[in-house]
């Protein structure tokens, strides 16, 4: 039940607060911040007041009759009222006006503040007040109304008062006038929730007190806490809508603006979560406010990316007002988001919001055969639009959006599946555009993506709506006529290029070839059994592919029918053959046909060339007849560019497409000898680069064609051009990966030690080395990813992986990369798989550490002021500890089948090396003293079991003479690397021993094993025994805490033994009488004891 309060709580809460908050230093957060002294006798409204607030706080069913009864008391003191002469009679010993209410109300409220987050009772209070409010306005309103004539003028009620003096009371709380206000951040909490509430209550606040609202919210929304600030953004959404454009004069820390967007930039830039989910809830979606909506999407909490998936897009109005650009972007990052629940919600969105928008349109029913929620009937049309708002031409390549959206489409909608059919001639013939085509392929690529034997009966049902293959081939004919139509069009066009008509001739030839594609795709997939159809197919491809004004990316499609259609590599590579002569034949029918020089020449004479530096320009041209002027020569010289280009690209294309056949085929190699050759050669950058494109896909397919050309590619990324060594790098590291032997070391015939490859070296650090240092961003990141692919697959001898495993990590922490985040993705990924991938990767790593320590700190002493600042040395460290830790090491930790962790005895070594290492460089005078610290910190994250085996024994003798030295040296800076050093040198010290000792218990049971056949030797007397055992060299050595000298410990033993004979028992007094005697023999010896050194000098 709520306490006793004052009737003036402001002074007594500003003089409670000193005291409160030197109790909250001590760490108590409960204490009660909000002190209310002594409020005099009890009264019959209090007791009515805290009766009704004690049954609001245990729950919200009674509330609404709990309202009714806090009214009735407040007309009582509020207003005159008609009462009977008993009843007035009984009233006049105690009599409450309006003050007293107010103040008993803010007094319960008060009592609130203490409660903690996440109590039931105190949201219920909080929650009761502000219902009782809202109720009680609109009960004023009602009553003022009734006397004057004007409705919306605003009146001063009994209510406004009381609200007034509660806002005040808590503003008071929060922003006292001495300027020291509570620190208990639960009384700040609570005081802002009830603002907040209360002020989302009401329908009409006082101008001065609304100003004072915004700014105090402001400075809240600003709060330490999240959780405060989660209130004061409710209070100022309420607020939100009663304020208007002009910006408010306010004191230096508050920004000149509304509170919208006040708002939007808590959102953009709040740490937490909460307060981005609540200004989400609770933000007006406004043309000014959505695009920072939008952005939420991408937010780094789940959370707040499902309520713009779940919430904000399903309930905008129409989608068709957004940009294209956002469309697309909010579908991209919904549906492939890491959230299975944001994903589901985006896909929703399209299938279900975004096309019943679009479907409404095409709704042919009448308005009272329509129900609000309910679907629009299938629609073609619609989804055709669907699709042409989201612009499939630009954004269905292989990796687009609209992709995911149709698998997504037709996994929910299946009243579309079951709707849509293509077998209309009407719809192939006249109907196809390139939302149709895309449309028809989205179909066949889910029904590829079906499950052959769960799916079966689907899958042949969406089979049987595509045409037959023969049908197929007539249809994708007369779609390929009028692309080349309309490209034949557009370029023998004279008109500028900016021309309307030139426009609209560009845009229909982009539409054609995108439907072509598409259609293309399409007979990827489809039933080639039937010979007729397999064979139309087949020789109308073949046909188009002669057709030099062919697009790249229909040509690319056509190959890859061309091979469906053809039953063996062979046959494919013929035909392909028989296309490039043709493509030759059509572009240089004027009489500028290029011959070759040497058309059998063999690729090493090409590799000559290339390496050499008379390079052929070209292939050798007949001459002209008669000369000609420079324009036709210029016109003659792009038409050879252009056969060269067209031709690679089928070569290029066929090389992909193609996977068994090596060069034994004919037909590739003579693809080789006549194409691949001269255009390697050729001085032209395009020709040339493409050229290069077709060897390296060659040299994949052919080991021996690699090895001779392998010098040829580290040659051209010496000595080419930026987009020439982006090629040649992805070709080293697929040509290599491909074929693994070519870094092998070569056998000798002697069966001497194997000859290093001369080609390793030179692709360490030509290529890769020289590309990491590279200036060209996506040279270094093409690096980068080739270097780790050769790492992680060992694939390189350890010389140079050592080598390029430093510049990686040199790389990884260099802040120049910063720029390069693709660079610093790769290696984040790289550098820990590398070294917990096997142990003798961490190994590696370990033994490079004090290198890498080394070149950092020279590279961070060498840097200026205006460069950007390294990342600090516990980084660093942290880092490397974690590289080096076996523990993380694949397999080498394993949990028992009673839970516990065990780790393998190697997983120890790259630490114990590690340690080694760090200890012999620290201990040189090269070493400086701010080297020093980074190298003992790293020392310190280094983990050395105390106890158990060690997996090199001498490794770990050499590590405790280091630690033994750096002790005595006094080598740690600090006390936290000296305390870590004496403390090794113990675990050590400790654990030499034991391995020692086990080992030398290992010889001995050795020794004494006696073998079966063995005579046993007959036993000395007691007496001859004991007088060798005092000869040998063991003979009075004692350990080093031992006091007692050896001569006694034979007497010692001979008493021990006549007291174990004797049966007398011993006493109490015997005990004493030999305790007395023992101290005084130690008082005598004392008088003759040279007092030894305390210590000795180690070794």
């Amino acid at each position: 039940m709520p306490g006793r309060t004052a009737s003036r709580s402001t002074r007594s809460v500003r003089s409670s607060t000193a005291a409160t908050t030197r109790k909250s230093t001590r760490g108590r957060s409960s204490a009660a911040n909000v002190e209310i002294p002594d409020e005099g006798p009890e009264s019959s409204i209090r007791t009515e007041i805290n009766q009704i607030f004690d049954d609001a706080q245990n729950t919200t069913a009674t509330q609404r009759k709990l309202q009714t009864m806090l009214r009735k008391i407040q007309e009582r003191c509020c207003y005159e009222q008609a009462e009977s002469k008993k009843k007035k009679k009984a009233q006049e010993e105690e009599q409450f006006d309006e003050q007293d209410f107010n103040t008993e109300v803010v007094r319960c409220l008060l009592r609130v503040l203490n409660v903690k987050k996440g109590v039931q009772e105190g949201d219920r209070v909080i929650k009761f007040l502000g219902l009782f409010v809202k109720n009680a306005s609109e009960k004023d309103r009602q009553i003022y109304q009734a006397d004057t004539e004007d409705a919306t003028e605003m009146h001063e009620t009994p209510t406004s008062r009381l609200i007034e003096q509660i806002i005040r009371t808590l503003l008071g709380i929060l922003f006292p006038a001495d300027g020291n206000p509570v620190q208990n951040k639960i009384v700040h909490f609570r005081a802002t929730q009830a603002l907040a509430h209360i002020v989302g209550q009401l329908t009409a606040l006082d101008d001065d007190l609304f100003a004072l609202l915004r700014v105090c919210l402001k400075k809240l929304s600003r709060h330490k806490e999240s959780a405060v600030r989660v209130q004061a953004v409710l209070g100022l959404s309420h607020l939100m809508n009663t304020d208007d454009d002009e910006d408010d004069e306010e004191d230096d820390d508050d920004i000149a603006s509304n509170i919208l967007e006040k708002l939007l930039d808590m959102m953009q830039n709040d740490p937490s979560a909460e307060v981005r989910r609540a200004i989400l809830h609770n933000i007006e979606q406004s043309k000014d406010s959505i695009r920072y909506i939008f952005e939420r999407a991408r937010d780094i909490d789940p959370m707040v990316r499902r309520i713009v998936y779940r919430k904000v897009l399903p309930s905008l109005a129409d989608f068709r007002f957004m940009r294209l650009v956002e469309r697309e972007k909010l579908l991209r990052w919904g549906l492939r988001d890491r959230d299975d629940i944001v994903r589901k919600a985006a896909a929703r969105v399209f299938c279900e919001k975004w096309l019943e928008d679009c479907a409404a349109t095409y709704d042919t029913r009448p308005d009272e055969e329509r129900r609000p929620g309910e679907p629009a009937p299938p629609s073609l049309e619609a989804v055709r639009e669907l699709l042409e708002r989201i612009n499939v031409v630009d954004y269905a390549d292989e990796d687009g959006i609209a992709h995911d959206a149709m698998q997504h489409f037709w996994e929910i909608r299946t009243d579309y599946r079951d709707f849509i059919t293509f077998d209309d001639h009407e719809f192939w013939r006249d109907k196809l555009d390139p939302q149709y085509a895309f449309l028809a392929r989205s179909l066949m690529d889910y029904c590829n993506s079906l499950n052959e034997k769960t799916d079966v009966a689907l899958k042949q049902d969406l089979e049987d709506k595509f045409p037959t293959t023969a049908q197929f081939d007539y249809i994708l004919k007369k779609h390929l006529n009028e692309l080349l139509t309309s490209i034949s069009q557009y370029y023998g066009s004279d008109l500028p290029e900016d021309d309307s008509e030139m426009l609209k001739l560009h845009d229909d030839m982009n539409d054609k070839e995108f439907t072509v594609q598409q259609l293309l795709h399409i007979a990827l997939s489809l039933d080639y059994s039937d010979g007729v159809g397999r064979n139309q197919m087949m020789n109308m491809v073949r046909e188009a592919l002669s057709r030099a004004e062919l697009p790249e990316g229909c040509t690319k499609l056509a190959i890859q029918v061309l091979r469906v259609c053809c039953d063996t590599e062979s046959e494919f590579c013929q035909l392909i053959v028989e296309a490039i002569a043709e493509v030759k034949d059509t572009l240089m029918a004027d009489d500028a046909t290029v011959t070759g020089d040497d058309d059998d020449e063999s690729f090493h004479s090409a590799q000559s060339d290339v390496e050499s530096d008379t390079v052929q320009a070209r292939p050798k041209k007949a001459k002209a007849a008669k000369e000609m002027d420079p324009e036709e020569e210029e016109r003659r010289r792009e038409l050879e560019v252009n056969v060269y280009l067209k031709c690679l690209d089928i070569a290029q294309n066929m090389l992909q497409t193609v996977v068994k056949s090596d060069f034994s085929n004919q037909s590739l190699t003579t693809v080789l000898n006549t194409l691949v050759v001269p255009a390697v050669r050729e001085q032209e950058a395009m020709i040339r680069e493409r050229g290069i494109t077709c060897l390296a896909l060659g040299a994949i397919l052919n080991e021996d064609l690699a090895r001779n050309n392998i010098e040829l590619f580290i040659h051209c990324f010496t000595k080419g051009h930026d987009a020439l060594k982006v090629i040649v790098i992805q070709a080293l590291a697929d040509i290599v990966w491909q074929h693994r032997s070519l870094l092998k070391d070569e056998p000798t015939d002697d069966g001497a030690e194997p000859k290093p490859n001369e080609y390793v070296k030179k692709l360490t650090k030509n290529v890769l080395l020289k590309g990491l240092r590279s200036d060209n961003n996506e040279i270094s990141l093409l690096a980068c990813t080739a270097a780790s692919k050769l790492l992680l697959f060992d694939l390189l001898p350890r010389e140079e992986t050592a080598l390029i495993l430093r510049e990686l990590t040199l790389t990884y922490f260099d802040p120049d990369t910063a720029q390069q985040p693709g660079v610093r993705q790769a290696l984040s990924y790289f550098l820990p798989t590398f070294c917990h991938s096997k142990i003798t990767n961490a190994l590696l790593m370990a033994q490079i550490s004090v290198q890498l320590i080394g070149k950092l700190w020279q590279k961070k002493e060498d840097m200026d002021d205006d460069d950007d600042e390294m990342v600090g040395w516990p980084i660093i460290t942290a880092h490397i500890a974690d590289w080096t830790d076996g523990r993380k090491v694949v397999n080498q930790t394993q949990v028992d089948f009673d839970g516990k962790s065990s780790t393998k005895l190697e997983a120890e070594e790259p630490h114990i090396w590690l340690a080694t290492e760090i200890l012999e460089y620290a201990l040189t005078r090269n070493c400086s003293r701010d080297e020093r610290k980074p190298l003992l910190t790293l020392l310190t994250k280094a983990y050395i079991a105390p106890t158990g085996p060690a997996p090199d024994e001498e490794k770990l003798s050499t590590l405790l003479g280091l630690v033994s030295e750096a002790v005595d040296s006094n080598l740690g800076i600090d006390a936290t690397q000296r305390n870590h050093l004496t403390k090794l040198q113990v675990n050590l010290t400790k654990r030499v021993g034991d391995v020692e000792t086990a080992t030398q218990a290992a010889g001995s049971d050795a020794e004494t094993a006696i073998p079966e056949a063995t005579e046993i030797p007959e036993i000395a007397p007691a007496e001859e025994t004991a007088e060798e055992e005092e000869d040998t060299m063991m003979a009075g050595m004692q350990g080093e805490s031992t006091r007692m000298p050896l001569d006694l410990e034979d007497d010692d033993d001979v008493e021990m033994e006549d007291e174990a004979k004797s049966d007398k028992p011993i006493t109490e007094d015997d005990i004493v009488n030999s305790l007395l005697a023992s101290e005084i023999d130690e008082d005598e010896d004392d008088d003759d004891t040279v007092v030894a050194p305390a210590k000795q000098s180690r070794r």
